[in-house]
């Protein structure tokens, strides 16, 4: 697993513009990531967590099914 720095700090930066924040632990061949929305944040502004996987897949370098997506809306 090969994740792009560079490309995950741009989708960091374009979340947090946002407000959201990106959080992204790795073990394996597996990726969990969540994204933790702010005061400020706008619900509308994500993505479908299909489509977010997708995104995330080539920046973290795993398979779209090996990223145990939490957005805001699922409930802490």
């Amino acid at each position: 697993m090969t994740v792009d720095e560079k490309q995950l700090d741009q989708l960091r930066q374009t979340l947090q513009a946002d407000d959201y924040r990106l959080d992204v632990d790795l073990a394996g061949e597996r990726a969990d990531v969540r994204i933790v929305a702010g005061p400020d944040a706008c619900e509308e502004c994500l993505v479908p967590k299909p489509l977010m996987q997708q995104m995330l897949a080539p920046v973290l370098g795993v398979d779209p099914a090996s990223i145990d997506l939490t957005y805001p809306v699922d409930g802490h």
